[in-house]
């Protein structure tokens, strides 16, 4: 069967960090917190929103994403060497703050490729749809570096109430775009891209398509959160930009 639909998860694959994610919370903290090391802020980071996805999957408990991303930060600071009482007094300023960057250019920029391979998918009559794990702010970065457009439709994990690697999260952007109806395209006729190896490429391939694990040839953003060297990817087809998932569309089209 030919490719009517590629699916894209955001964070490390369409767009990225406008600078580290520790760097921005650093930049923001400072005024509140005094200077923190970025070594012992990127490690608190990386095992504040690990610890929180497992504790409250989906965005779920108070306040949603706010009070969800909220304990991020918290725990992010503290880990980093932040006295606890200047943080649950400077919470309430930083929070709003963070989530703001958060939910714009400024806090994101797109890779090169991105747009120009949306074009080309468009062109090609390829439908494309993002299929992600964040919460509802997506749609601000998403609609401020103007790729809203060409996303049909945007999952969200917060929106669907469920996650990568679910099958079910894939399964919602199969759906008729307009109606809802299910299934306007099989599986096998999508292919979907990121760059998780367990939410991404073995969560696509449990709901049924074909799935491709991005792993950029250069990225002086940061890399994935969730990579790691321990990774087995013997039998994984990894793509080093969204131009080569190009290529791997046009080659399987035309081969049918």
């Amino acid at each position: 069967m030919v490719i009517k639909l590629v699916t894209f998860d955001a964070l490390y694959t369409t767009l990225a960090p406008r600078l580290p994610i520790y760097v921005q919370y650093a930049n923001t903290f400072r005024p509140y917190l005094g200077t923190l090391q970025p070594d012992a802020l990127k490690r608190s980071f990386k095992t504040a929103l690990r610890d929180v996805q497992k504790e409250r999957p989906a965005y779920a408990g108070e306040n949603a994403a706010s009070g969800w991303w909220g304990e991020v930060i918290k725990r992010t600071a503290i880990g980093a060497g932040a006295d606890p009482r200047d943080v649950d007094s400077s919470l309430g300023e930083i929070v709003p703050r963070l989530l703001k960057r958060f939910s714009s250019r400024e806090g994101y920029k797109l890779y090169d490729d991105t747009i120009p391979a949306l074009k080309e998918f468009h062109d090609m009559n390829i439908r494309t749809a993002m299929v992600s794990n964040t919460d509802a702010r997506m749609r601000l970065v998403l609609d401020d570096l103007q790729i809203a457009s060409w996303l049909n439709p945007i999952i969200l994990s917060e929106e669907a109430g469920i996650e990568k690697p679910n099958p079910s999260i894939f399964s919602l952007a199969l759906r008729n775009p307009q109606t809802g109806e299910a299934p306007a395209i099989l599986p096998e006729e999508c292919v979907h891209v990121g760059d998780e190896l367990e939410s991404d490429y073995y969560g696509a391939k449990a709901a049924g398509m074909h799935a491709l694990l991005l792993r950029r040839a250069s990225d002086d953003s940061e890399p994935g959160m969730h990579q790691t060297e321990s990774e087995a990817l013997q039998g994984v087809e990894v793509v080093r930009s969204v131009r080569s998932v190009l290529d791997w569309v046009r080659e399987r089209n035309n081969q049918r």
